[in-house]
């Protein structure tokens, strides 16, 4: 999809022409980048929206969002992280990968980010309570479920001695590949690994893990994944591989389990930063929050939870 289609998808003040734009300087401008396709995404988008809006910021009436995507082209983003950089730009949000090309050409512009990945270990912020710099955002710590998923999938498929793992290349899908694979050691379970990068990869993978003894399947995270899991979790039931998936999206798709905190909420919580910031405070003191908790009024909710497709429920073990 080119970047028109992506705008036009997405509606609302990105759709404007540049010239009725121009009618409103005193509006800042927030980028929302993202490093996969934004037409996979969209809810996403709307959970941003939505936390701005929580804290007094509407598009079109007192903001204008710009909305970028680099299709998975990680020369792309570099080139777009550089353009923003260089305009008068308000600040950027975006996913873990979009957030580390704006830190590596800007100290000056606030980031946000919404990431599954420990943003210290990704050179992100100093520490998750003082994140120093220009950068702090949300973190749902997906790879440090690595076990427990692997448990549950255990549970469910107490046969499959060989699982495979699908996971991407990038930085996004690091820890929690290193996470499984401890676990895996842990629980004396066989893991066949199997790395992609582009859609293809992805197709290639299912008869080649099947081909190696796979008889249950764990996607690993991160935004390429998310953009293809209406693909991954057809190919899976095509090959007959019970799969647990990263997030609740998947199982939405169609896909059998997921155990995970809410990346919608993560990025309402996105939008409510971003608004904090407009507002006057430094990304240096704002510190990284975690999408495993909600804050209702004085009372912290946890969310991370497990979902089941309907077709997983009578394989339970009981």
């Amino acid at each position: 999809m080119n970047r028109r289609a992506c705008i036009t998808l997405l509606g609302g003040v990105a759709a404007w022409p540049i010239a009725a734009r121009a009618q409103q300087p005193s509006m800042p401008v927030i980028v929302f980048l993202r490093s996969a396709s934004l037409a996979d995404a969209t809810h996403l988008v709307d959970a941003f929206r939505q936390g701005l809006q929580e804290i007094g910021y509407v598009e079109g009436q007192n903001i204008v969002i710009e909305y970028r995507s680099a299709e998975n082209d990680p020369d792309r983003l570099t080139a777009l992280a550089t353009d923003f950089v260089h305009r008068p730009v308000a600040l950027i949000a975006g996913n873990v990968v979009s957030a580390i090309a704006a830190k590596a050409v800007t100290a000056t512009v606030p980031i946000v980010f919404a990431t599954g990945s420990d943003p210290v270990l990704d050179g992100l912020v100093s520490s998750l309570n003082r994140p120093g710099g220009n950068v702090t955002g949300v973190s749902f710590l997906a790879e440090r479920l690595g076990a427990k998923r692997l448990e549950l999938l255990r549970q469910l498929t107490p046969t499959a001695t060989n699982m495979a793992v699908l996971v991407a290349r990038g930085p996004d899908a690091v820890a929690e590949r290193q996470d499984l694979e401890e676990a895996a050691r842990t629980m004396g379970q066989q893991l066949t690994i199997y790395d992609v990068g582009t859609d293809g990869d992805i197709e290639a993978s299912f008869p080649t893990l099947v081909a190696r003894g796979a008889r249950a399947l764990i996607v690993v995270g991160g935004a390429f994944m998310f953009s293809n899991r209406e693909r991954i979790v057809a190919l899976a039931a095509r090959h007959k591989l019970p799969a647990s998936y990263p997030l609740r999206e998947y199982v939405s798709a169609g896909g059998l389990m997921s155990y995970a905190p809410s990346i919608t909420d993560a990025y309402r919580q996105v939008g409510i930063y971003a608004g904090r910031i407009l507002k006057g405070e430094k990304p240096a003191d704002l510190p990284v929050q975690g999408a495993d908790q909600v804050r209702i009024g004085d009372q912290s909710q946890d969310c991370q939870s497990t979902w089941f497709h309907r077709s997983a429920r009578a394989a339970l073990p009981r």
